[in-house]
C-alpha cells in the first residue's frame, strides 16, 4: 500500500508548507488561514491524502494541517512497510 503514496521529500522552507503536527498535538487555526487542502514543498494534497517524507508517514486531516501517523521503511527486496 505505502508504495503507492507519494514520496515528497524534506520539507523546502522556500516553499508552502502546511504545519506538521504529532497524532496527539492540537494546533489552533486562524479562521482566515484554515484551507481545505495540506500543501508540502508548494503542492496541494486534498484532505484524506497520504504523504510519506523521509521515512515519515503523513496524513492531511481537516483545517489543513499534516498529523503524523508513524512511519515507513524500506521492505526487504524493494517496496515498504509501514510501522
Amino acid at each position: 500500500m505505502t508504495d503507492r503514496i507519494p514520496q515528497v521529500g524534506a520539507p523546502d522552507p522556500d516553499k508552502r508548507n502546511s504545519p506538521v503536527l504529532d497524532a496527539d498535538e492540537e494546533y489552533a487555526v486562524d479562521p482566515d488561514e484554515e484551507t481545505g487542502a495540506c500543501y508540502f514543498n508548494g503542492v496541494a494534497y486534498p484532505i484524506g491524502q497520504y504523504v510519506r517524507s523521509g521515512t515519515e508517514l503523513l496524513h492531511c486531516e481537516g483545517r489543513g494541517v499534516w498529523v503524523r501517523r508513524g512511519e515507513v521503511r524500506p521492505a526487504p527486496g524493494g517496496g515498504t512497510l509501514a510501522e
